[in-house]
């Protein structure tokens, strides 16, 4: 091994760590809907791993393209910015769409009162909320089944910026065997952070004060992926 591709293995390594800890993106949506839909930590995980496969792939099938085909970096730095450009707002979006579906079912959530009239004029009042089994089947339909998959699309557009300029292109030029360690070790990277990272953020949640609010979990989860979103469009972070 050539004190090249040392160097390349150790950047890859430090460039994964640390550009999935510094994109809130990576991490803060698997967390808070972990905590809102109440996912086992299995589920998160294969979700966060999948997620993860395919951010770090479809950011490595660009780069091999540009390579083979010569195109120049500042170009695909341009394909790069408007995939990150399109999945902050995709972001921004769902985390809005998921704040009006939460905030539908917390007011179905909430117990009221219906009287009912018995013979001799005997009224009868009862307290009960439209949720438990039946609300429950429909939110499983409804919301469950989708998440995972807007979040699949956010982080297969979102990019690994920098993978093509920093990692590729002198891995490529190192040899087949350099790009393609490189590449693995990048991806492992990015993809071990970002699971757990999530893992101890979901872990973490348990111990804040949030029992008065369980009614909206996942109005407070649509609004963490939306100013996520926001924190990528105006921050740049």
């Amino acid at each position: 091994m050539t004190a090249q591709l040392s160097a390349l293995i150790i950047a890859a390594a430090s460039v994964g760590f640390i550009h999935t800890i510094l994109g809130p993106d990576h991490y803060l949506p698997f967390a808070v809907l972990s905590w809102a839909r109440k996912w086992s930590v299995l589920k998160t995980g294969v979700i966060t791993v999948l997620c993860g496969l395919g951010h770090v792939v479809s950011s490595v099938i660009l780069g091999l393209v540009g390579v083979s085909l010569g195109v120049a970096i500042r170009k695909l730095d341009f394909v790069e910015s408007f995939r990150g450009d399109f999945a902050a707002w995709l972001l921004i979006a769902f985390g809005l769409v998921y704040v009006v579906w939460g905030l539908r079912r917390a007011y179905r959530k909430q117990p009221h009162a219906h009287t009912h009239a018995h013979l001799g004029e005997i009224q009868h009042v009862h307290t009960h909320s439209h949720f438990r089994k039946h609300i429950h089947l429909h939110d499983q339909k409804d919301g469950s089944s989708i998440a995972p998959w807007v979040l699949f699309i956010v982080l297969v557009f979102g990019p690994c910026e920098p993978l093509i300029p920093i990692l590729i292109y002198p891995a490529a030029r190192e040899s087949v065997f350099a790009l393609a360690l490189v590449t693995v070790v990048f991806g492992v990277a990015t993809i071990g952070t970002m699971l757990g990272t999530v893992i101890l953020a979901r872990a973490g949640v348990n111990f804040l004060p949030l029992a008065g609010v369980q009614r909206f979990t996942h109005v407070i989860a649509g609004a963490t992926i939306s100013l996520c979103g926001l924190a990528i469009v105006f921050l740049g972070v």
